[in-house]
């Protein structure tokens, strides 16, 4: 079997492209970014943290979410920000705050456990507030580092950024490890790498909002489009479970998520999913730069494209890019071998996929709302019934709309005003425990549509 070795590897640092539209230097501190200072360079809207280095004392290493370097990217009244969502499709009639938004880079870990930076947007609501709810956006299957929100001014991922902004709260929203300005390769669906790259985005945060004097609450509303579905209750169950001392879970919002990851691959390897042979390209070269998947690529990928579907995948290739260099279809990229293998997983593979597979398998101490399209052809509905019917069979609270007969990005487009209803109905100092259904106090439950 082409598993046979599979092993517990992670990728070697690579030499990665900078991009943006500022430069952003990361610079080592001598003492976590708390006791940093603005340093500005001329004409650049870019500060770092730093910090007096005393000789003859040793100082502590900065801790993951230390703040390295903050750059604005953008500064919008609220008619601006309602050009901007409408102008990817977005409801805009909830604006009600500009808002500035900084790309952000902060010291995390990477899936080694070593220490690295990774590079988030921060977008902040233009309202007086001192106190603000605070917002984790967990973006979707992203294969180019400059597709990001805190990169890319155009994408889905910067609207819904400004979007939770511009309704009066603060945003967190990493680009994950590997992306945006983030060095080496995205870890494709690792779960420890996805949790601790959120969480450590959230501290840097809530470090970066003390610098301008407001103080983000303890309830972190979590939401997330396709893979920052699963994410988000991935995240969630962190939070819940106390992986940082300061932030609580206030409410979990998950939107066209893979829920049931073997069946999604295994669908991606029957060419039952549009561009299943991204997808599953993606997730093949990513995981065995993780675990270890095949030995060589021919094992993996039919000639010619053993020669150079790994190199596609460095972060540095944009989607498009990649499409036009893949076939369609997974039956003439892969081998039948490797195919196989995805249809029936056995051993490490199917204990890794296990893990993605069950990321609604709790009991959340707040409601979940899901959303999710009937006519998304890329993740399938029935990825929101599976996580709908573990989180009942653990007695969560819970509730599924569909949004129509949309496409996997129209979903979101239309999901995102919804959420911000839902996370309007949050109380901002409202603990987790004791919840109550909001959908069935003292009214009828509505029918999933």
């Amino acid at each position: 079997m082409i598993f046979k070795r599979f092993r517990e590897r992670t990728a070697a640092p690579r030499a990665v492209l900078a991009l943006g539209c500022a430069a952003v230097v990361l610079v080592t501190a001598a003492a976590p970014a708390a006791a940093a200072t603005r340093v500005g360079e001329a004409g650049t809207g870019t500060w770092y943290a730093a910090s007096p280095s005393v000789p003859g004392v040793s100082t502590q290493r900065p801790a993951p979410g230390s703040v390295v370097s903050a750059t604005l990217v953008d500064d919008l009244d609220a008619k601006e920000v309602a050009d901007r969502l409408e102008r990817v499709g977005i409801d805009a009639s909830q604006v009600r705050y500009g808002v500035r938004a900084h790309r952000i880079v902060y010291r995390t870990r990477g899936a080694d456990g070593r220490p690295t930076t990774a590079s988030q947007l921060i977008a902040t609501p233009d309202n007086g507030r001192r106190d603000l709810q605070v917002v984790s956006w967990l973006h979707g299957t992203t294969v180019y580092r400059g597709d990001v929100a805190s990169m890319n001014e155009a994408s889905t991922d910067r609207a819904a950024a400004l979007l939770f902004a511009s309704t009066g709260r603060a945003v967190s929203a990493p680009d994950y490890l590997g992306l945006g300005v983030g060095p080496g390769t995205h870890p494709y669906g690792d779960p420890q790498a996805t949790v601790t790259a959120s969480v450590d985005a959230l501290r840097a945060a809530r470090a970066f909002a003390r610098q301008d004097r407001r103080t983000l609450t303890r309830h972190v509303l979590v939401s997330g489009f396709s893979q920052g579905g699963p994410a988000t209750m991935m995240v969630g169950r962190a939070l819940q479970q106390g992986v940082n001392p300061y932030f609580r879970l206030g409410a979990l919002a998950p939107v066209a998520g893979p829920f049931d990851l073997s069946a999604f691959e295994a669908a991606a390897a029957d060419d039952k999913v549009v561009r299943s042979s991204l997808y599953l390209a993606y997730f093949a070269t990513a995981w065995n730069r993780l675990y270890g998947l095949y030995d060589t690529p021919a094992q993996a990928f039919r000639a010619p494209y053993d020669k150079t579907v790994e190199a596609l995948f460095d972060g540095d290739h944009q989607a498009s890019e990649i499409a036009a260099a893949l076939p369609p279809a997974s039956k003439d990229l892969f081998t039948p071998e490797f195919l196989d293998t995805i249809r029936h997983p056995t051993g490490k593979l199917r204990q890794r996929l296990n893990a993605l597979d069950t990321t609604c398998d709790w009991r959340p101490d707040v409601p979940v709302h899901l959303y999710h399209a009937s006519g998304d052809k890329d993740v399938a509905f029935d990825n929101a019934r599976h996580c709908q019917r573990q989180l009942t069979a653990n007695g969560g609270v819970n509730r599924l709309t569909d949004v129509g007969d949309l496409d996997h990005n129209g979903s979101v487009r239309k999901a995102l005003p919804l959420v911000v209803r839902q996370f309007d109905a949050v109380p901002p100092g409202a603990g987790a425990s004791g919840v109550t259904n909001p959908w069935t106090a003292g009214r009828a439950a509505p029918s999933p549509r």
